[in-house]
């Protein structure tokens, strides 16, 4: 079944896209919308379409997912609320982009809290009980989580220390960036991925600090020069399922789809480790400069780190204690 994003606005808030999956009898044949914001190339689209055949395959047919992707049908900030109201039953978000909902979701954006893979996959295994948590009071049922590959900025000038990014109009897309962007000086702008390109192109933004697959993406040679890799975030997408919907479903169907969760979990992960050096390689074909950093942008940085860690454990309270202090024991 095709599903417009008009179709989804009209239906109302409270007002499923589909029929409730809680009255389905055993064995009926599952129809699930998914909602993902990144386009069609995306390393994270192409997972969740190989998790969407394998629960597809593993399911005999009993549940059939239509993805929508490049958010086509909701943009990242509805995605969430859109599976707990059941409106889709399927969804992908960028977990830090929702900490105005809760801080704890802020924690893989702190700046240089994770500067390597080996590093946000020892974060992600602190992090999941409480994520897992939080979904579950929430309605939803947390599936699998992947990472972005390592972050730089992304300028038309070198960035050799901070100031250089001092009075740029910088790109934001959580609280966490904004933040960042507030303590050097930038004027920050908040852009979906989706947005990029136009929003470059008209002047909103000259700046931003990204991964390199979304420098892909978004064709950042046509707006920018250079590309400084920092490691500045590894964050992660979470992938969920409305829980009446997939509680609904028989004992043997859960479970191959928590199977092929864990599956996609970790091909997804070797696929964001893989994507540092195939986006770098290819953001450098198209004619940008990929520059090293500088000893001294790595210094700045680190302190601004720091500061943001301690403000983030403040807002986070007891869980977010609870985990630097394992993350850092």
């Amino acid at each position: 079944m095709t599903v417009t994003r008009r179709t989804l606005l009209a239906a109302g808030a409270a007002a499923p896209l589909v029929p409730s999956l809680g009255s389905s009898p055993a064995g009926a044949q599952a129809r699930w919308q998914m909602a993902t914001p990144y386009p069609d190339g995306n390393f994270h689209t192409r997972n969740n379409r190989a998790f969407i055949e394998a629960v597809q395959t593993a399911t005999g047919g009993r549940v059939q997912v239509q993805m929508h992707s490049n958010a086509s049908l909701l943009p990242m900030a509805q995605i969430k609320r859109g599976v707990q109201q059941g409106q889709v039953q399927l969804g992908e978000i960028l977990l830090s982009a929702y900490g105005n909902e809760d801080p704890f979701f802020e924690i893989d954006g702190v700046p240089m809290l994770a500067p390597t893979i080996a590093q946000a996959r020892r974060l992600n295994e602190l992090t999941r009980p409480f994520i897992e948590a939080r979904f579950q009071r929430q309605g939803l049922s947390l599936l699998y989580t992947v990472a972005w590959p390592n972050s730089g900025f992304y300028t038309n000038t070198p960035v050799d220390t901070l100031e250089a990014l001092r009075g740029s109009r910088f790109r934001t897309f959580s609280v966490m960036t904004n933040r960042f962007a507030t303590l050097i000086g930038a004027n920050p702008a908040l852009i979906q991925a989706a947005e990029v390109p136009q929003a470059f192109a008209t002047g909103v933004v000259n700046a931003m600090v990204t991964s390199a697959a979304t420098g892909v993406d978004s064709s950042a040679w046509d707006f920018s020069r250079i590309y400084t890799p920092v490691g500045f975030t590894h964050t992660r997408n979470a992938v969920f399922v409305n829980r009446r919907a997939f509680e609904a479903l028989s004992a043997a169907d859960q479970a191959a789809i928590r199977t092929a969760a864990a599956a996609a979990e970790a091909s997804g992960w070797r696929l964001a480790e893989e994507a540092i050096a195939a986006s770098e390689a290819t953001l450098a074909q198209r004619g940008m400069t990929v520059a090293r950093p500088t000893p001294a942008l790595l210094e700045a940085l680190d302190r601004i780190g720091q500061e943001m860690t301690r403000e983030w454990v403040a807002r986070a309270g007891e869980d977010g204690a609870r985990v630097i202090a394992a993350y850092r024991g």
